[in-house]
């Protein structure tokens, strides 16, 4: 057998359209218009790109979206101001600070500095307790990207043994708490493995749900992989470049030879990553709603 491929391309795509007509509606109804401001500090060509598309997608969408560029030598005292400024922004129902940060600025002091009512990559230690506590929050975009991709294509994970692959602040520790709660996309029986884990294999023959997120090329194999396991890869990992100087990029998954053991498996590019920014949109609408009153 072959597995169904999730299409977050395709996934992203519907809850765009959702998100365009429910912000035509906060415009048309309540006067609400949500809006997001960008902060970049210096020049990573990635950070650039992210921040691009994360404004192309607002504009798309009908958000008001606001772009700060800043030098990489600018301060870090100079930085909170900004965030500061945007805090007391009523035009402003999110606020994004690109990382990685220049060195000399202290990520987690600027993160905290975040309004938590306008931290809409739920990074704040706010959001994160209150997501531990399944109380209403943002959750962080990665995660809420991965619940929607299994939600929408019809997996269950009610009862379902579930092995997250990395132990990260951003995707693995999330994911594996949201997954434990009652929820859609929950309510399952979870083991969080990382790099140092014994036997890695052992744990995931036995998964019906395997979430990879450790950054380690092609790590999992078709050899740990039961017949009929759902594949999330969250993996993107530069692996060469093409004679057209293009990266090519592979996840943590083997995919050629996985997708002919698993019954659902996302692909990269084109499956995680485009819930990203789609989610960060839906963080920033319902900031919006909370302001007005509406949620």
């Amino acid at each position: 057998m072959s597995a169904k491929i999730i299409s977050g391309t395709e996934v992203a795509k519907t809850i765009r359209e959702e998100l365009a007509a429910e912000i035509a509606e906060l415009k048309a109804k309540h006067n609400v218009v949500p809006g997001l401001v960008t902060i970049l500090v210096g020049e990573n060509p990635a950070s650039q790109s992210y921040v691009a598309a994360k404004n192309k997608t607002a504009h798309a969408l009908g958000i008001h979206s606001e772009q700060v560029t800043l030098p990489a030598d600018t301060s870090e005292a100079d930085l909170l101001k900004i965030v500061e400024k945007y805090n007391k922004d009523p035009k402003i129902n999110g606020i994004l600070v690109q990382l990685p940060l220049p060195k000399h600025i202290n990520e987690t002091k600027v993160l905290y500095t975040i309004d938590p009512e306008k931290d809409v990559d739920g990074f704040h230690p706010v959001n994160v307790g209150k997501m531990v506590l399944g109380e209403q929050c943002y959750l962080p975009c990665t995660p809420h990207g991965i619940l929607e991709l299994l939600k929408r294509s019809g997996v269950k994970t009610s009862g379902a043994e579930v092995v997250v692959i990395g132990r990260s602040n951003i995707v693995g520790k999330p994911i594996a708490n949201l997954m434990l709660q009652k929820r859609d996309a929950g309510d399952a029986t979870v083991t969080l493995c990382h790099t140092r884990t014994k036997d890695l294999a052992a744990h995931c023959k036995r998964a019906d749900i395997i979430i990879a997120a450790v950054g380690v090329p092609k790590m999992v194999t078709a050899d740990m992989v039961k017949d009929g396991a759902v594949i999330i890869d969250v993996g993107v990992n530069r692996i060469g470049m093409s004679e057209s100087g293009k990266a090519i990029l592979a996840g943590d998954v083997d995919y050629d030879a996985v997708k002919e053991k698993a019954s659902f498996i996302t692909p990269v590019p084109g499956g995680v990553g485009p819930m990203t920014i789609t989610m960060l949109m839906k963080n920033t609408v319902q900031a919006a709603k909370q302001a007005a009153g509406l949620i």
